[in-house]
């Protein structure tokens, strides 16, 4: 871990204004090092993306579709949005933003 305290910032995503059906993704990031990382539906894990992350939360159409919440919340809503997989564990979401770019997409897959 570096020298500065690391502020993870969980969004919970949902399809339209109204929330209805429940949460539809998740993002987590780290504001201070400009990294994020969300739960992509189509490889089925954790991926790097921060620039799709942070147009949609940077997005005024999309203010009303997400709300931001605790840890404890997240890993609730992870197990929801990734069919029962859990949330990755702080270490392993700052080895993830180590491991990608954050211009694009990068999965955990690609880091091996």
């Amino acid at each position: 871990m570096s020298w500065r305290e690391i502020l993870l910032t969980y969004y919970v995503i949902y399809r339209n204004d109204e929330r209805l059906g429940g949460p539809a993704g998740l993002f987590v990031m780290d504001s201070g090092a400009g990294k994020a990382i969300l739960w992509d539906h189509r490889a089925r894990e954790w991926a790097v993306d921060t620039g799709l992350v942070l147009r949609f939360v940077n997005d005024h159409r999309n203010i009303d579709r997400y709300e931001t919440v605790d840890r404890r919340a997240a890993e609730s809503v992870a197990e929801v949005v990734t069919g029962g997989r859990s949330l990755p564990g702080e270490d392993s979401i700052l080895d993830l933003f180590a491991a990608g770019s954050g211009d694009g997409p990068q999965s955990s897959a690609d880091r091996a």
